[in-house]
């Protein structure tokens, strides 16, 4: 059985990853010691770390096949309190796994990145600190590639994400909550556009990554289409007996560009239509 060792296993991507792929492959997830997050399956080994010597420590020990990094700190908008822990999740936590890629006889490693390190379809146009900091641990995998000349590097660019276990401050489930609680959502534009990605797709993309021979490089997970949230309003009134209310702020049109990296061959996102939205937010 192959061996999986993957950061962020408590965030949304990560346990919907650790969920799905435990059940085919012995995973291994970091967690700090203070982590209350009750794992139940014969597959998972917990890694609990109190410092990041602590981490080091332990993780130069396993033998792996495949790194899944998932870890990361988010702050849309960030003041002095942020950096610390923005440098030290987005920054410093990887670098540690990188620094022992070699010792782990690691064959692949997957990281995740976001469109907003080049916002708007702009080249290194970060959208926050928080996609800069994402963007200078790629400078960083790049040191390790050529390191590591025999360890393949995988980066993941993906947009916003949505799913059924989905409890961040995120659109979808920000309209979720407000439908069962028949309560007011206030919305920026009614011409607002998203590119938005079910994570089931992204578990598809991982699976494929872990059975096929794809090259190190950067490949965009997204959408083929750009969805209206009008559009998704629209689905839920029409498919549903009770309505769901909006309050448009504006209508401007609000739509941004994609970089155009290459696409993961024989990937598509089949799960990632409007009525799978609408179901998830009616359910």
């Amino acid at each position: 059985m192959k061996k999986i060792l993957l950061t962020g296993s408590t965030g949304f991507i990560g346990s919907e990853l650790l969920k799905n792929l435990s059940k085919n492959y012995k995973i291994y997830v970091t967690l700090r010691k203070k982590t209350k997050k009750n794992f139940i399956h014969k597959n998972i080994i917990k890694i609990y770390f109190s410092s990041f010597q602590n981490l080091n420590d332990k993780i130069e020990k396993l033998k792996i096949n495949t790194v899944i990094h998932c870890a990361t700190h988010y702050v849309k908008k960030h003041d002095f309190k942020d950096i610390k822990k923005l440098s030290d999740s987005n920054i410093l936590f990887g670098n540690i796994i990188l620094e022992n890629l070699e010792k782990m006889g690691v064959k692949t490693f997957i990281n995740f990145s976001t469109v907003w390190e080049n916002f708007n379809g702009k080249k290194d146009n970060y959208y926050n600190l928080y996609s800069a900091y994402k963007s200078s641990f790629k400078n960083i995998i790049n040191f390790y590639k050529k390191k590591f000349s025999k360890t393949k590097f995988i980066n993941l660019v993906i947009s916003d994400t949505f799913g059924e276990n989905d409890k961040r401050k995120k659109i979808i489930n920000l309209l979720k909550i407000n439908y069962k609680k028949r309560v007011i959502t206030k919305l920026i534009s009614k011409n607002l556009y998203m590119n938005l990605l079910n994570v089931i797709d992204i578990n598809n993309a991982i699976r494929l990554i872990l059975k096929k021979n794809y090259k190190s490089g950067t490949y965009l997970l997204k959408n083929e289409s750009d969805f209206k949230v009008s559009d998704i309003i629209d689905g839920i009134n029409k498919h549903s007996n009770k309505k769901i209310k909006i309050k448009w702020l504006s209508n401007n049109i609000i739509k941004e560009k994609t970089f155009k990296f290459k696409t993961l061959k024989n990937w598509k996102s089949n799960n990632s239509e409007i009525e799978d939205i609408v179901r998830i937010i009616t359910k």
